[in-house]
């Protein structure tokens, strides 16, 4: 019981959590390495870019940029090939579209 409780827990707090991204100028400062596809159907995840930290949701393709590295969850490098990145991104224009395509590379932004 003690086990689910904590598994419960930390899922929680896993989904509370904005996805706060910032850019960073090299690939190896990255934890994440992005490439912007030009159709959905090509991503791995659609992304959402919302104007306030508040308004991010998990890990659930809605990303709020962040102004220095040490506030984000997680470092972005855009790469200019999809076969250097980690994760394949397409930006949409609503909120109720960023999701994941590929859920199997939901782990890159935990």
């Amino acid at each position: 019981m003690k086990t689910i409780l904590t598994l419960a827990f930390v899922a929680a707090i896993g989904m509370a959590s904005a996805q706060k991204v910032f850019n960073v100028d090299y690939a190896s400062q990255a934890d994440v390495k992005v490439f912007v596809v030009d159709y959905a159907s090509q991503a791995d995840l659609c992304v959402y870019r919302v104007d306030y930290a508040s308004q991010a949701r998990g890990n659930s393709g809605q990303w709020f940029w962040v102004d220095y590295a040490s506030q984000a969850d997680k470092k972005i490098f855009f790469v200019d090939y999809a076969s250097q990145a980690d994760l394949k991104i397409f930006f949409v224009d609503y909120s109720s579209q960023g999701e994941w395509k590929n859920r199997q590379k939901m782990h890159l932004m935990y």
